[in-house]
């Protein structure tokens, strides 16, 4: 969601209040590590009424992320939620499962989380302050001049970017996409981490909002209409021709394989060539586009910022508007096993009649 840190906003501004600078001989100073993603999220009944901004399944079970390093899962189609032991306190962004037991959740100061057992426990892989320690290490083992000067300014900033969006395409090849151009990507299921910033082409340092991937080829989809393309795996990136300006907020990739990007103003724009074209799809709606998820199906839902929802019952991309019906601000949807629409919002988890799919 691009209120959670627009572009512009000092990249120093999360750090205050932090304790102070450690100094390294010969190497930047390095920020502690923040408070919150040392101590354990905080037990309590209120945790069912606070923001949530993703929602995804694992196997049966919808498990939720959201501030203050809230998780929520529910075996009952979204009906009752109950929260899970997360290790750090830091807002999760995003979450994905491979499977109904191995899952990652990420989000503010570079939080990356994993869980084996559905999301009942989890533990931290990452954090913001490891990961421009390896940014540094990459750079200086290219001998880049300006990737060096880049893992630098990580390392001196530290653990101030949030990851927006992950994505595995099995429970070991996985990637991250956040915050000022920061990606990693993981082949071992998270155990290790390696930084990809320096294979974009975005020297705007412009924010990730969705990564997707299939087969070799890797897709990403950011701010100001940034749209990047890898068919090697992520060994190169490439720039897309972007039929958009306006920030994309998420990006999908259909039972059929079409992906659909959206964001800013409704806009939302579908591709059936991994990005090379896209077309246009007419929502109807002048509100941010937050949230999507492809159909088991075929077809996809989209989920507006006041939780208006479209839905294409097929690839083509033909939107059906179903207005809301609780007009609340929606960051997240997914389809519970019984066939709900359950979404995440700033208030909390809510649930919606089954969708015809």
């Amino acid at each position: 969601m691009a209120s959670l840190l627009p572009h512009g906003v000092s990249r120093r501004a999360a750090l205050a209040g932090l304790a102070g600078w450690a100094a390294c001989a010969g190497l930047p100073a390095r920020a502690a590590v923040p408070t919150v993603l040392a101590q354990p999220a905080v037990i309590t009944p209120k945790a069912l009424g606070a923001a949530m901004l993703a929602v995804t399944r694992a196997g049966a079970r919808l498990v939720a992320v959201g501030e203050r390093g809230t998780v929520l899962l529910s075996d009952d189609h979204g009906q009752h939620w109950k929260q899970a032991a997360v290790p750090v306190q830091a807002t999760l962004t995003c979450v994905t499962f491979a499977n109904e037991r191995s899952g990652w959740a990420a989000g503010h100061l570079g939080a990356i989380l994993r869980t084996e057992d559905g999301g009942q426990t989890w533990r931290k892989q990452l954090d913001g302050i490891a990961a421009a320690a390896l940014a540094m290490t990459a750079a200086e083992r290219s001998g880049d001049a300006t990737a060096i000067a880049a893992a630098r300014r990580l390392v001196e900033e530290g653990a101030d970017k949030p990851f927006f969006d992950l994505e595995f395409v099995d429970a070991q090849r996985g990637f991250a996409a956040g915050a000022y151009g920061l990606m990693f990507s993981t082949s071992d299921g998270g155990q290790n981490w390696a930084p990809w910033n320096a294979r974009l082409p975005n020297p705007k340092s412009l924010h990730l909002y969705g990564v997707r991937a299939n087969g070799s080829t890797v897709v990403v989809a950011g701010e100001q209409g940034l749209l990047l393309r890898s068919t090697d795996g992520g060994a190169q990136f490439a720039s897309l021709a972007s039929p958009y300006k306006g920030s994309f907020f998420g990006l999908l990739r259909t039972r059929g394989g079409a992906l659909v990007a959206h964001g800013l103003r409704g806009s939302a724009y579908r591709s059936v060539d991994d990005g090379a074209h896209w077309d246009k799809l007419d929502s109807g709606l002048p509100t941010t586009l937050a949230a999507g998820l492809a159909m088991p199906s075929g077809g996809f839902v989209l989920v507006s910022q006041s939780g208006d929802v479209l839905m294409a019952r097929d690839d083509a991309g033909v939107l059906q508007r179903i207005p809301a019906r609780e007009p609340v601000p929606v960051a997240g949807a997914a389809l519970a096993a019984d066939g709900a629409l359950v979404l995440a919002s700033l208030r909390g988890m809510r649930r919606l009649p089954a969708l015809n799919s």
